[in-house]
């Protein structure tokens, strides 16, 4: 039986992976739509260059549509300018949002592009994939760009949804360096549901004032004294007098709470 963190980190994986997927597929989906789109405005400006009779009503139509045709492009000043920035727009969106989800570089999300980095959760990056797959379901695309972007959009839904869950914990629950370092921990940190994991806190102000006089009286012993001092502290080991040297430099170990087992008579 895993713990419940283990089936947080394979869930949040599992999006992570499928956000990948979508993010590529529009990535090359618009590159597609980019090709066609360059194709359609040359036949267009070649149609409308040809000295064609006016008479001829197909051509006259086709100059005269809102949209070039079998294109996204708009039929109107500087139409393929918009129309290819946008895709270009949508690209460097697209590979953005990758490098941020498999979390690299870190450091330059997290100083330039916060939202994305690792201190915020997972509903801003699901914003700017609904954003993205918005902007392409709303022209005239083909078929492997429509499911492209409705893949993606679903996917900002899902994000946002567990954004909306997790909060800014998102990332921290799906992170591998985060889930080894947890790993590393072999002692146990719960028995009976109370919290046993060892902390190391600073002494209360009261155990200075009572080790301080101890502590003045090594400072005046002369250099042999300290020498043996010193050589007395490397081999205090995990006994009494360990614990009585860690208490004087002000920290204090938890120890875990006694319990007998179950089988054990009352």
């Amino acid at each position: 039986m895993l713990p419940p963190r283990a089936y947080f980190f394979i869930g949040l994986n599992i999006i992570r992976v499928l956000s990948i997927v979508a993010l590529v597929l529009v990535f090359a989906s618009n590159i597609v739509t980019l090709v066609h789109d360059v194709e359609a405005v040359n036949r267009f400006m070649a149609a409308k260059g040809s000295d064609v009779s006016a008479s001829n009503s197909t051509i006259t139509d086709m100059l005269n549509c809102d949209y070039i045709e079998d294109s996204t492009v708009p039929n109107q000043p500087a139409g393929i300018f918009w129309a290819v920035l946008n895709r270009l727009l949508i690209i460097g969106q697209t590979v953005v949002l990758v490098l941020s989800e498999l979390g690299w570089p870190s450091k330059f999300f997290d100083r330039f592009f916060p939202v994305l980095g690792k201190d915020f959760g997972l509903g801003a990056l699901g914003v700017i994939q609904c954003l993205i797959g918005a902007a392409i379901l709303s022209h005239f695309v083909d078929d492997f760009t429509l499911v492209s972007a409705f893949f993606l959009f679903s996917i900002g839904c899902l994000n946002i949804f567990v954004g909306l869950i997790f909060r800014q914990g998102a990332k921290s629950k799906r992170s591998i360096t985060s889930w080894r370092e947890h790993a590393k921990s072999a002692l146990p940190t719960h028995v009976a549901g109370v919290p046993v994991a060892p902390i190391v806190t600073h002494a209360p102000s009261f155990v200075s004032n009572v080790f301080g006089n101890e502590k003045e009286r090594h400072s005046t012993a002369s250099d042999g004294s300290e020498a043996s001092t010193t050589s007395s502290k490397a081999s205090l080991g995990f006994g009494r007098q360990g614990e009585k040297a860690a208490a004087m430099k002000g920290y204090f170990i938890s120890k875990p709470l006694e319990s007998l087992p179950r089988y054990a008579p009352k």
